[in-house]
């Protein structure tokens, strides 16, 4: 069966939530897809992802992920829409080069909204050009949603930070050029005692303590700090400030969570509509059948609902609105309705749909991690709830 094309945004791009330049960078990006993210069976998972973030790089693509156009930034000010209209079409074509886009991003987040100038310079230009690896380092072995119950630690020494303990699933582990750590200060308890750092990652004493394998293979590792030591100058913000800095940096890049599993919803509409009018059953296309005709317009409608909260979200940052509650809104919406159009994408597909390597069996394993990677559906659940009592109690 040939491979479709993405047939849904030009449509969406029609809505007011989009400017001009967005419609633009849909066309490059979605003829630069077709030429450079043709392949999905990868042997070796790091390699490929450092590929990916280097030919996002040389495409000009990592710009929109960070802020500042004098650290090589295509705006000063990081483009919500467009992140979200890059990851949906990356995350159409190739999960894994959607990982590299989105890592980029969201691990150097907290420099582009809250380092010094020296720092930026630094790090962002080489992240903009796919030339050094980002990563974010927040959840621990015992602290995941619950960011409070952190226990990494940074002890100030003379003009030095001392890190111990340890860091889980995080992204890009083992490959990254630096990450950006949050670790308990101990300046107040719970989350006002949390301060934001950025560790190269050839400091002595970060160890990789343990790769982690994942049905949708990307890298992801077990971090060790044993007393490593970096410059006090590589904390990023006011001490105690890291809980704000994380919180900030995810509000940016949740609503792109949400813009990916569109890609991954949209990748599957496409394949169900295109199979179901090639397979024949009883003498007639599957097409023909009305219990297919209802499938396919669950799946649509579930999608165009997803699309409308994402795209809502997007706009409302880039209009300078604060966004937690619809953030949240779109980031569940749009995992939970992709799981269940994926699920009846693979239903559509039959045997075909279980195979190993066919694109819609690919697309259930990418989709499982969404729904709970930045915030898991429970834990928007409980943002939303908390957003709407805020809201009636004022």
């Amino acid at each position: 069966m040939s491979t479709p094309s993405p047939t849904a945004l030009p449509k969406a791009l029609d809505w007011p939530f989009f400017d001009a330049h967005h419609r633009v960078l849909k066309t490059e990006l979605q003829a630069w897809s077709h030429q450079h993210l043709t392949s999905h069976a990868e042997d070796d998972i790091d390699q490929a992802c450092k590929d990916l973030v280097r030919a996002l790089g040389d495409g000009g693509w990592l710009q929109h992920a960070i802020a500042g156009q004098r650290y090589g930034g295509l705006h000063d000010v990081i483009d919500t829409r467009s992140i979200c209209l890059l990851r949906e079409e990356l995350a159409w074509h190739h999960g894994l080069a959607d990982f590299a886009f989105a890592m980029q991003g969201l691990g150097s987040g907290a420099i582009s909204l809250f380092g010094s100038d020296s720092q930026k310079q630094h790090y962002l230009p080489r992240v903009a050009k796919g030339s050094a690896i980002a990563a974010f380092a927040l959840s621990e072995p015992l602290a995941g949603s619950d960011v409070a119950a952190m226990q990494c630690s940074a002890t100030l020494d003379g003009d030095h930070y001392i890190l111990r303990g340890e860091k889980t699933w995080i992204s890009n582990g083992g490959i990254a050029d630096f990450y950006v750590l949050f670790a308990r200060t101990h300046d107040a308890p719970g989350a006002k005692g949390i301060s934001a750092f950025i560790v190269d990652a050839d400091t002595p004493g970060l160890k990789i303590a343990e790769r982690i394998d994942v049905v949708a293979p990307h890298p992801l590792a077990l971090l060790r700090f044993e007393n490593a030591r970096i410059p006090a100058s590589q904390r990023i913000g006011d001490s105690g400030g890291g809980f704000k800095v994380a919180m900030a940096t995810l509000d940016v890049f949740r609503t792109s969570v949400a813009a990916a599993a569109l890609g991954f919803a949209q990748r599957a509409l496409d394949e169900s509509l295109a199979w179901a009018q090639q397979r024949q059953m009883f003498g007639h296309p599957l097409a023909d059948f009305q219990i297919t005709q209802t499938k396919l317009a669950d799946m649509a409608t579930a999608l165009d609902a997803a699309r409308l909260l994402t795209y809502r979200a997007a706009w409302l940052r880039d209009q300078g609105q604060r966004i937690t509650q619809e953030a949240a809104m779109a980031k569940m919406t749009a995992t939970e309705n992709a799981q269940r159009i994926i699920d009846m994408a693979v239903q559509l597909h039959g045997g075909m749909g279980v195979k190993k390597g066919h694109i819609v069996e690919s697309l259930y394993r990418e989709i499982r991690a969404l729904r709970i990677y930045e915030g898991a559906t429970e834990v928007q659940q409980l943002i939303i709830g908390r957003e709407l009592l805020k809201g009636a109690r004022t």
